[in-house]
C-alpha cells in the first residue's frame, strides 16, 4: 500500500534469551566482545549488516565503533530498534525494543570509550541468507517483465498480473517480497485471486469456491458518512484483483504466520503486483518477486488477511490534531493475530479498542509515535479473542499544520489518495475463525 497491506512480516531482530551475568559483572566496564555484540547480534543485525536495510553494519567491532555517536542517540531516545507501540514486553511476538538493561549496557560502553575487549569472548556471528530472509523459498513468482523506472517525475501505480501455476492448494507459512531495484520501490502489495471453479458438462453452473468467511459488519460511527468505504476496498476493486496477501514497505518485508496457522493459496491462483515506484534521479529497471515457504502439513487454523478503513477522511488545511475514526464488527467469534496501522506523512498516532457486546472495552493496540518510515505489522504473541457482536474501533490522528516538518503542503485540504502527499486511514489485520478449525483440538488444550 503505500498503503499498507497485508502480510508482510517486517525485518526484525530475533530476541534470544541470554544467561544472567555473574555477580559483579554489572560494575565491570562493558566491552564490545563480551557485552555489546550479543545485544547487537540478537536485536540489530538483521538490518544492520552488509546488504541489509541499515546504513552501516553492526556485525564487527570496526564498523560499529565508527558509528557510536549515532548509536548512542538512537538507543537513548528509543529510536532504534524501531518500535512505536506502547505496552509491556511479551504482548507482541515481533517486539523489537531493547530491555532497559541492554540500553544501559550500550550507553555505558559508548561513554566508557567503546572498548573492543577480548575477541575470543565474541558470541557466534549470526549468518543471514544472501538472497531470501525466509531461506530458499519453495516457490518464487516474479513480475512477468521488467519495468522501466524513469529518472524523474511522478509514476502512477503499476499493476502486473501473473499466474502462480499452482495445480493444488498450497498452505503458506511465510511470505517475502524481494524488489529487483529496491532503491526506487517505495512499496509493493501482492494480491491473490483464485479462478472460479470450472463447470462440468452436466453442471449448468459450478458451485462457488469457498474463500475468506464473510464475518464482518460495519456501522457508521463517530460521525462517519454512511457511504464511506471502510472494508475490502483499497486502490482497486478487490473483485478484480483479489485479497492482499503480502507487502513490502519500509519496516515490513517478511510475514511468517504463527505456529499452527497458515494462509491458503488456491490452485490456479493469479497474483497481482501493485507497484509504487519513486524516481531517484537516474533510470532503473525493476522486476520484483515474491517467495513462499510452504507449511509442512495442514495447519490447525487457516489465517485470513483483511482490512478496514475510512475513505471519507478530510484534513483541513493547517489543522494540527485531526481525529479520523473507523471500525469493524464481527458476526461470529474470531481470533485476531495481528494489525497494521497505516497513514502517510501527516499521521501521528493510532489507538485501537475492542468493544464487547456486554459494554466493556479495552485498548488492544496503542501507537503514540506513528512513523510513516516504519510500517510495522504488530503481531500478538497470543491471539486476541473477539466475540460475536464485538467490534474493533480505530482512531488515527493527523497533523496537517506547518508544525509538521514532514507535511508536503500545510495549506492544502487533504483527502484519501494513493500518493504520499495524500492520506489514508487504513488498517490491515490477520484473523482466524475458531469454529472453522481444520484439525481437532487436542484434549490438553
Amino acid at each position: 500500500m503505500q498503503g499498507a497491506g497485508i502480510t508482510g512480516l517486517l525485518l526484525v531482530g530475533v530476541v534470544f534469551m541470554r544467561q544472567p551475568r555473574l555477580l559483579g559483572a554489572r560494575d565491570a566496564e562493558p566491552t564490545f566482545a563480551r557485552d555489546v555484540a550479543p545485544i547487537l547480534y540478537a536485536n540489530c543485525t538483521t538490518c544492520h549488516r552488509p546488504g541489509g536495510l541499515g546504513p552501516f553494519s553492526l556485525l564487527d567491532y570496526d564498523s560499529t565503533v565508527k558509528n557510536v555517536s549515532e548509536m548512542r542517540e538512537a538507543v537513548s531516545k528509543g529510536a532504534m530498534p524501531p518500535w512505536h507501540a506502547d505496552g509491556p514486553h511479551g504482548v507482541f511476538r515481533n517486539d523489537r525494543r531493547l530491555s532497559a538493561a541492554d540500553k544501559e549496557t550500550i550507553i555505558r560502553w559508548i561513554d566508557g570509550g567503546a572498548k573492543r575487549g577480548d575477541l575470543s569472548e565474541l558470541p557466534r556471528r549470526p549468518e543471514y541468507p544472501t538472497k531470501w530472509a525466509i531461506g530458499e523459498p519453495d516457490a518464487i513468482v516474479s513480475m512477468p517483465e521488467e519495468f522501466h523506472v524513469p529518472a524523474s517525475g511522478t509514476i502512477e501505480y503499476q499493476y502486473f498480473s501473473v499466474p502462480t501455476g499452482f495445480t493444488e492448494d498450497k498452505w503458506v507459512q511465510a511470505i517475502e517480497l524481494k524488489p529487483g531495484a529496491r532503491e526506487v520501490v517505495h512499496h509493493v502489495i501482492v494480491y491473490a485471486k483464485a479462478p472460479p471453479p470450472v463447470a462440468s458438462p452436466t453442471q449448468a453452473s459450478p458451485p462457488a469456491r469457498p474463500s475468506g468467511p464473510r464475518l464482518f459488519v460495519t456501522n457508521p460511527a463517530h460521525g462517519m458518512p454512511k457511504d464511506a468505504p471502510r472494508i475490502d476496498t483499497l486502490h482497486a476493486p478487490p473483485a478484480q484483483i483479489g485479497t492482499i496477501i503480502g507487502t513490502t514497505a519500509p519496516g515490513t518485508n517478511v510475514m511468517e504466520f504463527a505456529k499452527g496457522t497458515a494462509l491458503r493459496l488456491r490452485a490456479g491462483t493469479i497474483l497481482t503486483f501493485q507497484m509504487h515506484y519513486t524516481a531517484r534521479g537516474h533510470e532503473m529497471h525493476d522486476r520484483t518477486s515474491v517467495g513462499f515457504r510452504f507449511a509442512k502439513e495442514m495447519p490447525d487454523e487457516e489465517v485470513y488477511a483483511s482490512q478496514f478503513l475510512n475513505g471519507s477522511l478530510l484534513l483541513p488545511a493547517g489543522a494540527k490534531d485531526v481525529a479520523v475514526p473507523s471500525e469493524i464488527g464481527v458476526t461470529q467469534p474470531i481470533r485476531l493475530w495481528g494489525m497494521l496501522p497505516h497513514t502517510h506523512l501527516r499521521g501521528t498516532r493510532w489507538q485501537y479498542k475492542l468493544e464487547r457486546p456486554d459494554g466493556t472495552s479495552e485498548v488492544i493496540l496503542d501507537v503514540p509515535r506513528y512513523d510513516f518510515n516504519w510500517q510495522t505489522y504488530y503481531l500478538f504473541d497470543k491471539p486476541l479473542e473477539i466475540p460475536a457482536g464485538g467490534k474493533i474501533t480505530a482512531m488515527a490522528w493527523y497533523d496537517n499544520s506547518v508544525g509538521n516538518k514532514d507535511n508536503p503542503d500545510p495549506g492544502k485540504d487533504v483527502r484519501w489518495g494513493d500518493q504520499t502527499w495524500e492520506e489514508m486511514q487504513y488498517t490491515g489485520f490477520l484473523y482466524s475463525v475458531p469454529s472453522r478449525r481444520l484439525k481437532p483440538a487436542s484434549s490438553q488444550e
